[in-house]
This record gives structure tokens, C-alpha cells and sequence, in this order.
């Protein structure tokens, strides 16, 4: 684990995706404490994880420093999709800031340590590969609507 000031210092993030009461944050939250993220660090949201502006996630992030660990329950409740989770931990990576994803389809992920860097590397390769397939398909409709006279865009 990073270690700069001495102490690492855990900070957790729950989200849900409806504020309506419907969806708890109980089980995350047990999560979080049980691998000891002291609840005066803990951040939550209560909103679609679509949403750009999630305030919760924004605070959280504001109050990480180098050396600390953002402790997330399952990876999905992080980012917006697979594209913008990597994008979120490589950003966290550059500024020296640990992420440990709790569980989830797999593995549990943390890149505090060489064996999770490992995995997420493979994550981001998978996202970066999406992103390309995407673009290619795009392309390519793009040619074949054109072929028959189509055009794309706005009017």
C-alpha cells in the first residue's frame, strides 16, 4: 500500500441508483466497515450512476490525498460504465491515490498491490477494445448508410 503521510487513510464511496427509499445503502455500508473504513469517511449518492454531477463522488474525491485508498463496494457502483471507471482510476493512479474494489464478478480489485494492478491493466485493455470495436462499427454503418444515399448528423 502507498503510505506518504505515515497513516492510509481509507475513504469509502456507496452508491445507490434510486433516492426514492427503495434501494439501501446498508449492505455496502456493512461492507465498508468491515474492512475498515471509519464511517466519518464515508461518501454516498443516491442517484442513477449515469449522472456526470454526483455530489457524494465529487466530495469524496476532493477529500482524498496522496496515500489514501478509495474503498468501493463493487466496481459498478463507481463509474458510469467500464470506459469511465478506468478513466476514473487512472486518474486516482497518477496522483497517488489506492483504489480497492470489495467485490464482484470475479475478483476483488485492489491497486495498492502489484496482483490488482495487474487485473485492472487487463480491464482498461478490455475498455480501450470496446471503445475501438465501437468506432469501428460506427465507421462502418456510417459508409454503408452513405452507399445508399443516407447522410448522418444534423440537419
Amino acid at each position: 500500500m502507498f503510505q506518504i503521510r505515515g497513516v492510509i487513510v481509507l475513504i469509502g464511496y456507496m452508491r445507490v441508483s434510486k433516492s426514492d427509499g427503495n434501494q439501501s445503502l446498508d449492505l455496502q455500508q456493512d461492507a465498508l466497515l468491515s474492512s475498515g473504513v471509519d464511517t466519518k469517511n464515508h461518501y454516498e449518492d443516491k442517484m442513477n450512476g449515469r449522472h456526470d454531477k454526483r455530489p457524494g463522488l465529487e466530495a469524496c474525491l476532493r477529500a482524498m490525498r496522496k496515500g489514501d485508498t478509495l474503498v468501493v463496494w463493487k466496481l459498478d457502483r463507481l463509474g458510469r460504465n467500464l470506459n469511465h471507471s478506468v478513466k476514473m482510476v487512472e486518474k486516482l493512479t497518477k496522483q497517488n491515490i489506492g483504489l480497492k474494489i470489495l467485490t464482484g464478478q470475479g475478483a476483488a480489485i485492489d491497486t495498492t498491490c502489484p496482483e490488482g494492478k495487474l487485473i485492472f491493466s487487463i480491464f482498461a485493455a478490455l475498455s480501450e477494445f470496446e471503445r475501438d470495436l465501437i468506432v469501428e462499427r460506427t465507421r462502418a454503418g456510417l459508409v454503408a448508410a452513405r452507399a445508399r444515399g443516407r447522410k448522418g448528423g444534423r440537419p
